[in-house]
């Protein structure tokens, strides 16, 4: 085998003489005797590496040329015998790295970065680390995108407000990437605070703003973490973000997942208000209040609801001009006491049309065309069963009727004629029989094909009294209609009937909702023994409870400092979790309860949680366990060893003291 010049040049450079030796040596070339010879006493020189300067030569013409595997091995070479090479060539390296579009090339960058900032992180500038933090963002590398950006808060540098926007943009496609960004939130606000608190530090921080928000409390519904996402939305009071159009529906989605209604309708007044013209954007807001309601089994809010909504457009330009006035307002979160409540502000007609965040159309209960609110069918569905269920149905009629009366003509009244359809092609024929009746007292126009369905059913069903009434009274207004025909058409609006109650079936009952909404307003009210005894009475009336009850639970006795009740609660978790309760499985709730129990120095339930949560293959954040280990006990058990511990417990809490500091890599 032959090798050029330049070629053994670079070989004798590196002090590769092994693969030297397996070249050809004919006489006369440069392998011939005489430089076999130089070779030998060569390798006697650098029998422990090649010189400093002949690797930082190789390391700095690699990268001009970016030969980025060849600089990351050479790297290694001058690191294992010299240590780190100086901060232009750290600087270069890890640029050229953030290029590649080589996950492997990215993930050694940013342990490359953790190396350097044990080591040396003066060599770690903000510009080097914002350039790979952006490329990990956008190669979806979440775990270790999170790893910079943590480092970089922990050297109060994060990038601006515009990259910041762009990480978390990406950071909360997947639900690890959701998760991460959520738990980042949380300590860029907890660094906010200490800084706060220290009046001397003269440090400024970027302060996310509501579209950062927006970007993670959207992602917490996305991915099932509303708990999680109602712990955000506290956040932004505390940093003093206002919420903008954009937050208060995202926001609607959470407090609709988690049934605390009473939270949605502080926004109710202030939205209601809002110009024509932004109306439809705050459809999802008024689509998860009535979904609220209808939770709760509060037919009469969900009908006063509806009235409002349609009576909105009535209001004279002079009203509406005045009502337009107003820019901002500000809404309690939790407990409405000035003391311990916190207030947020918020803009309502704020719409960022730039902004990274767009929020998707959703349509469930409610429909927005043509500037009206209109139910669809699976709205009209659940309100028909609240009614059915409270046997009030001809309340719905009238509901109908009035709420024609304001958005359209006697003409067009096509939703109380598909309900009676509905009711028909269901068999609940005396329902369809009385909207027929309350619909001719008011003079509507109904379908002549209502009238011949129901009489046909009437005569199918044998009920020949009620078909011959029916009959006698189609005569004397004079409706013709073909009783011959012995089928129902296709009711759509009956399908949804039938899959809404199905669904309804699997749903907990509205008392849960009920002692759930008092819980949750106990503990934001600090009012403890009160949400203790709502939640035996649940007990007592075998209301099961979920992870929503418990997070509420645990959130409370947190306030409070009280971490010893909380493993009271953790036992009666896991009771439930022994009975098969699988909406115990809930990751919020998992990590609410470990962070209390690190807090409270219970490292021995520490240690169960965690095995909880590895069982059911849940991603352990352990940067963010660390941070509050460090925040809470850094000192504790570090030289004490369990052989040295003064009783036996005192020696298992050693254990599991050790065993956490190992998990989360504190040495």
């Amino acid at each position: 085998m032959r090798v050029n010049q330049s070629s053994f040049l670079r070989l004798i450079l590196h002090g590769n003489f092994q693969q030297l030796g397996r070249y050809n040596k004919p006489y006369g070339s440069p392998f011939s005797p005489q430089f076999s010879t130089i070779g030998t006493k060569l390798e006697k020189v650098w029998h422990k590496g090649p010189p400093r300067s002949i690797l930082l030569g190789n390391l700095d013409r690699a990268l001009k040329e970016h030969q980025v595997d060849e600089a990351w091995e050479t790297y290694k070479d001058f690191k294992r015998l010299y240590g780190f090479p100086d901060q232009f060539l750290m600087a270069n390296l890890i640029t050229e790295m953030s290029y590649s579009s080589n996950s492997k090339c990215l993930r050694n960058a940013c342990d490359l970065v953790v190396s350097i900032s044990k080591e040396k992180s003066v060599l770690l500038k903000a510009e080097m680390m914002t350039k790979l933090l952006l490329s990990l963002a956008r190669a979806q590398i979440s775990v270790s995108a999170s790893r910079i950006l943590r480092l970089m808060l922990e050297k109060r540098s994060l990038p601006s407000l515009d990259v910041l926007r762009v990480v978390f943009l990406h950071l909360v496609k997947t639900d690890i990437g959701t998760y991460l960004a959520s738990n980042i939130l949380c300590e860029i606000c907890d660094c906010f605070h200490m800084l706060n608190d220290n009046k001397s530090s003269q440090i400024e921080l970027t302060k996310p703003d509501a579209a950062i928000f927006n970007l993670v409390l959207d992602a917490c519904t996305r991915f099932g973490s509303s708990l999680k996402g109602q712990q955000i939305m506290e956040l932004m009071p505390r940093l003093g973000v206002a919420a903008d159009a954009h937050t208060v529906v995202i926001i609607s989605h959470i407090h609709e997942r988690n049934g605390t209604r009473d939270e949605l309708k502080k926004f109710k007044d202030h939205i209601d208000l809002v110009p024509v013209s932004l109306l439809g954007h705050y459809q999802q807001f008024y689509d998860c209040l009535l979904s609220l309601h209808l939770k709760f089994n509060d037919i009469n809010a969900a009908s006063a609801l509806l009235l409002d909504m349609s009576g909105y457009r009535d209001l004279n330009p002079l009203q509406r001009g005045h009502l337009e006035q107003q820019k901002n307002c500000t809404v309690s979160i939790g407990s409405d006491n000035i003391k311990m409540g916190l207030k947020l502000q918020f803009l309502p007609q704020k719409l960022h049309k730039d902004c990274v965040y767009k929020v998707e159309s959703k349509q469930e209960l409610l429909m927005y065309k043509n500037g009206k609110f209109i139910l669809s069918n699976k709205g009209l569905a659940k309100l028909i069963i609240g009614y059915k269920r409270l046997e009030r149905i001809n309340e719905l009629s009238k509901l109908l009727i009035r709420i024609q009366n304001m958005l359209c003509s006697k003409e067009n009244n096509s939703s109380c004629c598909d309900i009676v359809d509905a009711c028909i092609h269901l068999g609940w024929l005396e329902i369809a029989h009385d909207i027929l009746e309350d619909l001719e007292s008011e003079k509507y126009l109904t379908r002549e094909s209502s009238y011949s369905s129901l009489l046909t059913a009437y005569y199918n069903k044998k009920m020949f009294k009620e078909a011959e009434a029916l009959e006698r009274h189609i005569k004397r207004d004079g409706t013709l209609v073909n009783s011959s025909d012995d089928s129902t058409c296709k009711s759509y609006l009956a399908e949804s009937i039938v899959q809404s109650m199905k669904e309804e079936d699997k749903l907990v009952s509205h008392l849960f909702h009920e002692y759930n909404s008092s819980i949750y307003f106990f503990t934001k009210a600090k009012m403890i023994e009160d949400a203790l005894k709502t939640y035996r009475k649940m007990h007592q009336m075998k209301i099961q409870p979920t992870a929503s009850t418990f997070f509420h639970m645990v959130s409370g006795y947190s306030s409070l400092g009280m971490y010893r009740e909380i493993t009271v609660l953790w036992g009666d978790i896991k009771r439930n979790l022994e009975n098969r309760n699988s909406s115990m499985n809930n990751r919020d709730l998992y990590e609410l309860l470990l962070l209390n129990f690190i807090r409270g120095g219970y490292f021995e339930r520490v240690m169960e949680v965690i095995g909880f949560m590895m069982e059911k293959r849940m991603y352990l954040d352990k940067w963010h366990y660390k941070t509050e280990f460090l925040k809470f006990h850094r000192d504790l058990y570090r030289k004490l060893t369990a052989s040295e511990a003064l009783n036996e417990a005192q020696s298992r809490r050693i254990d599991y003291v050790q065993a956490f500091r190992k998990l989360v890599g504190i040495i």
